[in-house]
C-alpha cells in the first residue's frame, strides 16, 4: 500500500512537469521585462530578446526615480490611497456585512435589495461627475478613497461568511455581557481571519492599480497616483525625450519604461506571500458560503 506503481509515479512527474512550465510561462514576461531594465541600450538592441545580460546597469531605475518623473511622489500618494482606502473599506465592509448578516434586521430584505441594484446599475459617469463636484472631492487625494469604499461583491462576501459562524458563539457572547462591536471584533474576527485576508488583499490590489478616476477627477500633477505616472511614461514621448536629456549614460527609453513597470509592480507582488495561507482559505470559503 506504501509503494507507489510505475503509473502513479508517471502521472506525478507529468503533473510536476505541467506545474513547471506553466511556471516558466507565468514568470517569463515578468524575467524579461526585469533583465530588459537593466540591459545596456546597445545590448538591448543587438540581441533584441535579453535573458541574461552580459553586462547590468542601474541607470534606467536612476533616471525613473529622478525628479523629471515625479514618480517618488506618486508613490507617496499610492501608498496613503492603498494603506488608507483598504483600512477604511475594510471597516465598513465589515461593519454592513455585520448587519446585514442579522436575519433578525428590520427591513434587511428592502436593504440587500438595495445594496445588490447598486451593484447592477449605476447613474454613469457624468451623474457621478456632478456629485463628486458637489462633494468638494475634486483635485482631492480623498476622491481617490471615498468614492468606491465598499465594494458590493465583497460585502456580499463577507456577509455569507458571517452567516455560516454558528449562532451560538454569539449568544455566549451576550451573556457574557459583550456588546455589538466587541462580539464583532473579538468573536466574529478571529473566525474571519481568511475571508478579511482575501477581501483586504482585493481591496489593497485594485487601489493600488487604479487610474482611472485619478484621471477623471484630478488635474493637479501632485496628486497623480503610480498607475498614472506609469501610464505617462509608457504612452507620452515627452518622458523618453526627458530621459534622455541630461544621460550621460547608455539608456534606452524601452530600458525606462521597463524599469517604471517593475518598480510599480513590485510593491503589491511582495505583500501576497503574507497574505497567501489566509487568501487560499478564504477563497474556497467565500466559494462554499458566498
Amino acid at each position: 500500500m506504501g509503494h507507489s506503481s510505475v503509473g502513479e509515479k508517471i502521472g506525478q512527474a507529468l503533473i510536476y512537469a505541467i506545474l513547471i512550465l506553466i511556471s516558466v510561462i507565468t514568470l517569463f514576461p515578468f524575467i524579461y521585462v526585469l533583465m530588459l531594465s537593466i540591459t545596456p541600450e546597445t545590448e538591448a538592441i543587438n540581441k533584441g530578446i535579453v535573458l541574461i545580460p552580459d553586462q547590468v546597469t542601474a541607470a534606467a531605475y536612476k533616471t525613473v526615480f529622478g525628479k523629471g518623473f515625479g514618480l517618488m511622489g506618486a508613490y507617496e500618494i499610492t501608498l496613503f490611497r492603498t494603506l488608507a482606502g483598504t483600512l477604511l473599506s475594510m471597516l465598513f465592509t465589515l461593519l454592513a456585512a455585520y448587519t446585514l448578516s442579522k436575519k433578525k434586521l428590520p427591513g434587511r430584505s428592502g436593504l440587500l435589495l438595495f445594496v445588490i441594484f447598486t451593484m447592477l446599475f449605476s447613474g454613469g459617469l457624468v451623474p457621478t461627475y456632478i456629485i463628486i463636484k458637489s462633494l468638494g472631492l475634486l483635485d482631492s487625494i480623498w476622491v481617490l478613497v471615498l468614492p468606491g469604499m465598499i465594494s458590493v461583491f465583497n460585502l456580499i462576501v463577507v456577509k455569507g461568511f458571517f452567516e455560516g459562524i454558528p449562532l451560538e458563539m454569539e449568544e455566549a457572547a451576550i451573556i457574557d455581557g459583550a456588546g455589538e462591536m466587541a462580539i464583532l471584533f473579538q468573536v466574529i474576527m478571529p473566525l474571519a481571519m481568511p475571508v478579511v485576508a482575501t477581501i483586504g488583499l482585493f481591496y489593497a490590489v485594485g487601489h493600488w492599480n487604479s487610474y482611472f478616476d485619478a484621471i477623471m477627477y484630478i488635474n493637479k500633477a501632485d496628486l497623480m497616483p503610480l498607475q498614472v505616472v506609469l501610464r505617462k511614461i509608457l504612452l507620452s514621448a515627452q518622458f523618453q525625450q526627458a530621459s534622455e536629456q541630461g544621460n550621460s549614460q547608455n539608456v534606452s527609453s524601452i530600458a525606462i519604461q521597463m524599469a517604471a513597470v517593475i518598480v510599480s509592480t513590485v510593491p503589491i507582488l511582495a505583500v501576497y506571500p503574507f497574505v497567501q495561507k489566509h487568501f487560499t482559505k478564504g477563497v474556497m470559503i467565500g466559494a462554499v458560503k458566498g
